[in-house]
């Protein structure tokens, strides 16, 4: 079964159309990018997969369910601003993760701060902005969900600290599970990506393989971006 399917989405919000009839399918195992400009619609789509907006027409469905409370159990969503309580110390996000999600791999979760080297006691409030990315990072990919949908997961961090996101989205996600990495940072996302979708203006204008664009277009998916989307 696709893991997340599209069919004549379309969103407005007043007289804007922030998306228009967007038709997708995301299989299972597979690591998709969902690219576009700034405004394009991909914050918007990711918000009607996590069941946080509605759709104006069409549909959307998340392991064949509508976006809603069954769904939530198998979706991890990384929001494009840190939402995680900056009051809690990170052993109380664990405490606080592990009662909320059935699902959360704790042992996953404290091999990985320990990596980083960020001490149990310390309080959210009291790291750094790329500290904090990489803490709520590690909680959204330490659940064994079938959907992770990240909302620009590396746009406001340094270069050393994208390699290792990037790093951690490959190693930690379920196989069974497929992965949506919305950004328009397309060089530093691309090594990971096995499925691109470009959106512009709240329509899709490609969805293909990583492979199939280097095989057909000889160029890569940064450069066929560039393209397609230039001023």
């Amino acid at each position: 079964m696709a893991i997340l399917t599209c069919k004549g989405l379309s969103k407005r919000f007043g007289g804007t159309q922030a998306l228009d009839q967007v038709d997708i399918t995301i299989e299972p195992g597979r690591i998709v990018g969902l690219l576009g400009p700034n405004g394009s619609g991909k914050t918007t789509l990711i918000k009607l997969a996590n069941g946080l907006l509605t759709p104006s027409e069409g549909e959307i469905r998340i392991c064949g369910l509508v976006p809603g409370k069954e769904s939530h159990a198998c979706v991890s969503y990384l929001p494009e601003r840190t939402a995680i309580p900056t009051w809690m110390s990170v052993t109380q996000l664990l405490d606080f993760y592990q009662d909320f999600y059935a699902d959360f791999r704790r042992d996953a979760a404290e091999e990985m701060l320990a990596h980083l080297n960020i001490p149990p006691k310390q309080r959210i409030k009291q790291m750094s902005k790329g500290t904090r990315e990489k803490v709520q990072l590690i909680m959204v990919m330490s659940r064994s969900a079938k959907l992770y949908l990240l909302d620009e997961p590396i746009g406001g961090v340094d270069p050393a600290t994208r390699d290792y996101i990037l790093s951690t989205i490959i190693g930690n996600y379920n196989p069974d599970a497929a992965v949506v990495i919305s950004t328009h940072l397309i060089a530093d996302v691309e090594k990971v990506l096995d499925d691109v979708v470009f959106i512009n203006q709240g329509r899709i204008m490609l969805q293909a393989s990583v492979d199939q664009i280097r095989e057909e277009k000889g160029m890569s998916v940064d450069a066929l971006f560039r393209e397609v989307f230039k001023c």
